[in-house]
């Protein structure tokens, strides 16, 4: 089973994409409150109020505060920003 042929091609400008929506999934930010960081366990971005620092394979990591999971539930209920 082969894959199947990529069909994009490098447009003048040097893009290669045609359909994807231009600019940043990332809201953009003033100040440093409102950057966002990943989530070392979960890999989502979220702003660094929701994230703390956790010692992991023995390096400071950043992850979801409380838990991955209590995180993604209050986001979900409209709870989280």
């Amino acid at each position: 089973m082969s894959k199947a042929d990529v069909k994009t091609t490098v447009v003048a400008d040097g893009l290669r994409y045609k359909a994807k929506a231009p600019g940043s999934p990332f809201r953009a930010s003033a100040s440093f409150s409102g950057a966002t960081m990943s989530c070392f366990m979960c890999g989502k971005h979220r702003v660094r109020s929701q994230l703390r620092t956790r010692q992991l394979l023995g390096k400071a990591q950043t992850v979801c505060a409380p838990s991955c999971k209590a995180l993604d539930e209050l986001v979900a209920s409209g709870g989280g920003s």
